[in-house]
């Protein structure tokens, strides 16, 4: 443990703070949902493809170029972003595009990006 971490030294437990903040906090299955979107931004790969789809809707040949990976490793990485409904696609003739699924994505991420380059 972190010798200047500070702990209560209490046993009081404050009844009206915990029922109020039980009343406000989202439910379980919510906060499992939400650690679970948290996890899909847990790969370096899938930010670099939500990084390429901020700029441009791409094609899975290109963004494999762009990132120099194979059409494979992309494919799959999309998959998990299409299954947590960060991107979505569209068929255009035999090519298919890919895209953010809406402006929430890159809120998320640039939240994120903002509190990384305060640590720096």
């Amino acid at each position: 443990m972190e010798k200047d971490m500070e702990f209560c030294n209490c046993s009081t437990i404050h009844e009206d703070i915990v029922e109020k903040v039980k009343k406000l906090i989202p439910q379980e299955e919510t906060l499992y949902d939400l650690a679970e979107l948290f996890k899909v931004f847990g790969d370096s790969t899938r930010i670099k493809i939500l990084c390429v789809l901020f700029e441009t809707e791409m094609c899975v040949c290109d963004i494999a170029a762009l990132l120099n990976m194979t059409q494979s490793a992309i494919s799959h990485q999309l998959r998990v972003l299409k299954n947590a409904r960060l991107v979505k696609y569209r068929r255009e003739g035999k090519v298919v595009y890919y895209s953010l699924d809406d402006q929430h994505v890159q809120q998320i991420f640039n939240q994120g990006l903002i509190h990384i380059k305060e640590l720096r």
